[in-house]
C-alpha cells in the first residue's frame, strides 16, 4: 500500500490526487470503494458519501492512462 503525504487544508482533491502516485491512487480509490460499501451495507443515514471522490480519481487514471498510451 502506498504511503500518503500530508495535503494542505488549501489545495482542491483535484490537486491532491494528481499529486499522488499510481499505486497510491489505485489504493486511494479501492478505499473509497469500501467506505462506499460499508457505509451502504450499514445503512447509516445521517453519513454521506461524496461520489466526488469517485469522480476525480476515475477521471485522473483514465488521464494517467491515455497520457501513457501516447508515449
Amino acid at each position: 500500500m502506498g504511503q500518503y503525504a500530508n495535503f494542505h487544508d488549501h489545495d482542491t482533491l483535484e490537486a491532491q490526487v494528481k499529486s499522488l502516485a499510481d499505486d497510491e491512487l489505485l489504493d486511494f480509490w479501492e478505499e473509497t470503494q469500501q467506505l462506499a460499501r460499508m457505509l451502504d451495507q450499514a445503512e447509516q443515514t445521517d453519513l454521506e458519501y461524496n461520489p466526488e471522490y469517485e469522480r476525480v480519481i476515475l477521471q485522473e487514471l483514465q488521464y494517467r492512462t491515455c497520457f501513457k498510451g501516447r508515449i
